[in-house]
Formats: structure tokens, C-alpha cells, sequence
């Protein structure tokens, strides 16, 4: 079982995704695009990764802005495992 972030290790976690933010115990970021289709190929880019680690966002689209939310269920809360899917999700939005 992955273990839950304590605040600190949460804070000193968001200082090396600095888009990323603390919301209702999850970490979220809201990324634009062009126009939709960029939105949903960077949210199907998302789905395959997320699907493959066994690890997913929620995933909220407002035409060419997409909100990823994530926390780890099972954890309760907020771990190492929502910062690496962070990550790795900027380095998709790149």
C-alpha cells in the first residue's frame, strides 16, 4: 500500500510542480490547448499513461482547457505516486 503524504512532504512535493496546487485533498493542475482537439488528444494521452500505471486523474474538459485532479484512493489522501503522475502528465502537455 502506498503511504499518504504527510503537509510538509506535500508542500516540498507542489515546490517541484510548480503548477500544480493543494485542492480538497487531492493535487490539480488546469492545462490550455488551442482549441478542443488538442484538449482531448492530451486527455487520451493522459487515459493510455494513467490506464498503463494503474493510477487515475480526474478529468475535467472545458473545451480547450483541461483540469487533471489527482489523489490516491486507497492511501486516503495525497502520495508519491500522484506527484510522479503529475510529471509525467506536464511532461505530456509539453
Amino acid at each position: 500500500m502506498t503511504t499518504k503524504l504527510s503537509e510538509s512532504e506535500i508542500q516540498e512535493a507542489l515546490a517541484s510542480t510548480p503548477e500544480w496546487s493543494e485542492v480538497s485533498g487531492a493535487i490539480q493542475r488546469t492545462y490550455d490547448f488551442t482549441d478542443f482537439v488538442q484538449a482531448m488528444r492530451f486527455v487520451n494521452r493522459v487515459a493510455d499513461y494513467a490506464e498503463k500505471a494503474q493510477h487515475h486523474p480526474d478529468i475535467l474538459v472545458r473545451y480547450n482547457k483541461v483540469t487533471i485532479s489527482v489523489s490516491t484512493h486507497d492511501a486516503g489522501g495525497i502520495t508519491a505516486k500522484d506527484f510522479a503522475l503529475a510529471k509525467a502528465v506536464d511532461a505530456m502537455a509539453r
